[in-house]
């Protein structure tokens, strides 16, 4: 068997050689019909789309109904957004193949992808009656509602082809997605144990079980049913992955660390993995791995602004400010709305004293994100360090209005307005964020250590504490 598999190894090679020679010299070659399908697949997996139209387009010529030709062809041109070509191609495959359900499923794919939703649902429906296999066409359906926003629809659809097939992963992710952006993924949390009591041995309904916890931020119940996946199925990467990521978000970063670089054992390196690792070295203070690791994702996609981001990171907290600066504009090159890349160059930029160029950065962000009162109290942190108490209360007060119900932006305008001099209306921002939320009151401690000493805010504080009794 071993010895078959060789020798058909060896026949494919031989035969893409001539093939790409034909191409090359535009001399004639003779190829039968499952030679010409069979190197339009293998281009196709290997992502080489223009051997594989050149493949199918020189088949045609010689083998005008194979119907794997103009399936492949259609495919192609579909990728390449010819909807128009590719449907009139199924049209004349449809008249040679009557009877074949590939044709309207893939026509119903296409209008998808056309936005003609209506009419890719009616097409696909069309198929159930007669179809074998339903759970991919079901799949389908779900992919057209869900493009077309109209999510409960999607979610019956997917449901129904999880039903007839557990294993369809990719029903099984989208249905997660569509409960999540409808908000009713808890009310469904049934339905995945359900699939889980069906059968204990589908990793990829632990899997995905484990999807659901994870976007209900239910982590512990998340890393149980990631864990299962991986007993199950010792070798599911991804499952590690999110293992990882689980771990992470539990501040537990020793095992994410573990289990980030199992994932990459059982896969190879990926930026994305790279860049989670990296992520839990930095968080266990091992600056020096995480620049390693960061320089693997970045090294294996230039374009990939979280690892650039990360360099930054690192260097700013080796205080090594101009290396930082120099990746996060790398960063921002590659993402420019990105309001963290924004942030984080403006605090660095201000590291080093350039100060006009951290207020255009905090000021980006801000234009970026205004919702974001982080981004606003560092801004004004600089202004009041510099002693500019008038300028730094006038952005809070900004801040305010785009937020008024921050109780953070209060506590730090009272500070700020008393340094100004402004006890009055320090009092009452101090009583609104008392009132928003009591217990934010600590971080006046950062600013007034003694805080027992401020007789006027201290007595405040006090009566609040006793209401919030």
């Amino acid at each position: 068997m071993e010895q078959d598999f060789e020798e058909r190894k060896d026949f494919m090679k031989e035969t893409l050689l001539r093939f790409e020679h034909m191409l090359k010299t535009e001399a004639s070659e003779f190829f039968d019909l499952d030679t010409y399908e069979q190197v339009a697949e293998h281009y196709l997996d290997n992502g080489d789309w223009e051997k594989a139209f050149k493949a199918c387009e020189l088949g045609l010529e010689n083998y005008p109904y194979s119907l794997d030709l103009m399936l492949n062809k259609a495919q192609l041109l579909s990728n390449r957004g010819e909807f128009e070509v590719a449907l009139e191609l199924l049209e004349r495959a449809r008249l040679f193949h009557p009877g074949d359900n590939e044709i309207p499923f893939m026509q119903g794919a296409i209008y998808n992808l056309m936005g003609e939703y209506e009419t890719s649902v009616t097409i696909l429906e069309g198929m159930l009656d007669t179809a074998d296999e339903k759970d991919d066409i079901y799949y389908q359906i779900g992919q057209s509602y869900q493009n077309w926003g109209k999510y409960t629809e999607a979610i019956e659809n997917y449901k129904h082809s999880i039903q007839l097939n557990l294993q369809n992963e990719h029903a099984l992710y989208e249905l997660a997605h569509c409960l999540d952006l409808i908000g009713e993924l808890e009310s469904h949390l049934g339905f995945y144990t359900r699939l889980v009591d069906i059968d204990p041995f589908s990793h990829h309904a632990w899997y995905n079980l484990g999807i659901a916890y994870s976007k209900l931020e239910r982590f512990e119940e998340a890393l149980e049913a990631y864990e299962y996946a991986t007993l199950i199925k010792e070798d599911f990467a991804s499952a590690y992955f999110n293992l990882g990521n689980s771990y992470m978000n539990l501040e537990q970063y020793e095992k994410a660390r573990g289990c980030y670089e199992k994932a990459i054992e059982l896969e190879g390196k990926q930026p994305e993995t790279c860049c989670c690792l990296a992520n839990s070295y930095e968080k266990l203070g091992d600056f020096e791995m995480a620049i390693r690791y960061y320089r693997e994702a970045v090294k294996l996609d230039s374009l990939w602004d979280d690892g650039w981001f990360g360099l930054g990171i690192c260097m700013a907290e080796l205080s090594r400010w101009h290396e930082a600066i120099g990746f996060f504009r790398k960063a921002i090159q590659l993402s420019e709305l990105n309001p963290d890349y924004w942030m984080a160059l403006a605090e660095t930029e201000y590291k080093l004293g350039n100060v006009v160029s951290a207020f255009e950065a905090f000021e980006k962000s801000a234009e970026i994100e205004p919702g974001n009162p982080e981004v606003w109290l560092k801004w004004s942190l600089v202004l009041f360090d510099q002693g500019n108490y008038g300028r730094a209360c006038d952005l809070l007060a900004a801040a305010v209005d785009e937020m008024p119900e921050e109780s953070d932006l209060y506590y730090r305008s009272a500070v700020y307005l008393i340094h100004a001099g402004e006890y009055r209306e320090a009092l009452l921002n101090l009583e609104i964020g008392l009132t928003l939320d009591y217990d934010r009151h600590v971080q006046l401690f950062d600013f007034f250590p003694e805080l027992e000493k401020q007789k006027a805010l201290y007595r405040i504080i006090e009566q609040y504490r006793t209401k919030n009794q």
